[in-house]
């Protein structure tokens, strides 16, 4: 007999027993739905994790960023002087830089008076640090007095912020001062912040009167054109001194990821989980096809009495455990589809759902399955011809 034909009756062997035990069936398929849930949950916190903490660096627009070394995330930037920042300047193949000011405050929502938590940037608005047409639209009404534009990705919790606007209600208070929203943009929220709120330097100063302009908390650095970005970075490091760090975009990218994966135990909590959900999901399968290989060692008995070979049976538990894989991974990913638009709904992250992540996860699956069906194919050796007699 040719492999084909063996694999072939093995897997239909293999389906007849698991359907004519319906019930059995039905739980195993629950039990791969939920660990394929659970990791879908898992690594789409994850994402959403990363995804949120990249939202802000991600629409920044430098060529090199400056940083303290002790800053950990940008959400909680440690301040350096201003001056260091201009001393860049001195360098031949560096255009212009700018400070940017960020600070956490209170955003008082119109209708309820409520206050909540957002981050406040303020920078050069000629400048067009970050990268948004909203921004750059507003421009001149934002170099006016006490005036803001407000995130309109933010929670909820901060109020319908742009039909208030359509309705000229505009004056709010941030950090117990008077501020009219002038329009809005978008950008999103984020495990740190509900909400963002951009300003000018001097109203960002008004907002908080405490910070000193000369307290700079990220640096941003454009170069001439032509110039050689890495030459630039390795002389500002020199320049800077070991108190600093000079990132380009895609090292700014990283290393606010790397805080949620690294410092931050969010990125732990989440693997773990996705483990935790593969061992559930792994002893689920198990207990069902060892009870069921156990249920079935006079039939396989039989089938070896038959001439059947040792390895026809191992088949014919190992292709149950993929049939089990794909019946509980196709409902499992369903439902996670609908869990993550309810999530994006009600935490306002984005949930992405790549075609990777769906054959990361359906190879986690079946290999949690093929692992299952595995061990329990050690009780096939109780299989004996003799018993039968």
């Amino acid at each position: 007999m040719t492999s084909f034909p063996i694999f072939f009756f093995a897997a239909r062997l293999a389906w007849r027993q698991l359907i004519y035990d319906k019930p059995k069936l039905i739980a195993a398929t629950l039990g791969v739905l939920f660990a394929s849930v659970l990791v879908f949950m898992q690594l789409g916190f994850l994402d959403s994790l990363y995804a949120s903490a990249a939202s802000a660096p991600i629409k920044m627009r430098a060529d090199l960023f400056v940083l303290h070394k002790q800053t950990e995330a940008l959400w909680r930037p440690v301040q350096f002087e201003r001056s260091a920042l201009m001393r860049a300047l001195g360098h031949p193949d560096i255009r212009a830089v700018y400070p940017m000011y960020m600070l956490l405050g209170q955003f008082k929502n119109m209708d309820t008076r409520i206050q909540r938590t957002l981050m406040v940037y303020g920078y050069d608005l000629n400048s067009n640090l970050i990268d948004s047409a909203d921004i750059r639209a507003r421009r001149d009404d934002l170099k006016r007095q006490d005036v803001a534009l407000f995130d309109i990705a933010s929670r909820p919790e901060f109020g319908p912020v742009s039909e208030q606007l359509s309705e000229g209600r505009d004056v709010t208070e941030i950090n117990g001062r008077r501020i009219t929203i002038v329009g809005t943009f978008r950008m999103g929220t984020t495990f740190a912040a509900d909400g963002n709120v951009v300003a000018s330097e001097l109203n960002f100063h008004r907002i908080f009167p405490q910070r000193s302009l000369d307290k700079i908390d990220l640096g941003f650095v454009l170069l001439s054109s032509g110039a050689d970005v890495r030459k630039a970075q390795a002389d500002l490091l020199a320049l800077m001194g070991r108190e600093m760090r000079v990132f380009n975009y895609d090292q700014l990218v990283e290393f606010e990821k790397g805080y949620w994966e690294n410092s931050a135990p969010m990125g732990f909590i989440f693997g773990f989980g996705v483990v935790m959900g593969l061992v559930v999901g792994m002893v689920i399968v198990y207990q069902i096809l060892f009870t069921d290989v156990s249920n079935n060692l006079s039939q396989y008995a039989t089938l070896k009495a038959m001439g059947y070979s040792h390895f026809y049976l191992q088949l014919v538990v190992l292709s149950s455990a993929i049939y089990l894989a794909l019946l509980g991974f196709v409902p499992g990913l369903a439902l996670s589809l609908a869990l993550y638009r309810l999530a994006e709904q009600e935490i306002f992250i984005p949930f992405p759902m790549p075609f990777g992540k769906v054959a990361t996860v359906f190879a986690f699956i079946l290999t949690m399955c093929s692992l299952a069906g595995a061990l329990a194919i050690r009780r096939l050796k109780a299989a004996n011809p003799a018993d039968m007699f």
